[in-house]
């Protein structure tokens, strides 16, 4: 298993773990009241970033642990661009639900949820498409 494919790994499971750790203290803050009420900006921030650092200590432990963290050729260049095009969409989807919602006047819990849910399907199906990809190919070389 190469470099990329190894911290693509990782980059989905932070994404899945990060969100995870996410609802369970919002969740559990809520105590069966309604969710709107629930203190959620700062487990938000503390969730993303920590799945921030999380991406970049993994990503340079397995750089360090990787004699082939340079090595790049055409074909893992043409998976990360098939899982960025695949992982925009969803950013642009969660970015028209947030705007959407903004413009409802819905509370912003609503709002901040559904950009985060936007940015957490982005990463994990862009890390699908690729692990995807790096197993079936993405096209004949």
């Amino acid at each position: 298993m190469s470099y990329q494919e190894r911290n693509t790994w990782a980059y989905g499971v932070i994404a899945v773990l990060g969100y995870a750790a996410y609802l369970l203290v919002v969740l559990s803050r809520a105590d069966g009241g309604p969710l709107t009420d629930v203190a959620y900006a700062g487990p938000l921030l503390a969730c993303t970033g920590a799945a921030v650092l999380a991406g970049i200590v993994a990503g340079a432990v397995l750089g360090a642990l990787s004699p082939d963290r340079g090595l790049r050729d055409e074909r893992e260049r043409e998976i990360e661009r098939l899982g960025a095009h695949v992982g925009q969409s969803f950013l642009v989807l969660g970015g028209v639900a947030g705007l959407a919602l903004s413009l409802a006047e819905a509370d912003p819990f609503w709002v901040a949820n559904a950009l985060y849910l936007g940015f957490v399907l982005s990463a994990v199906l862009s890390a699908t498409a690729r692990l995807v990809a790096f197993r079936r190919g993405v096209g004949p070389w």
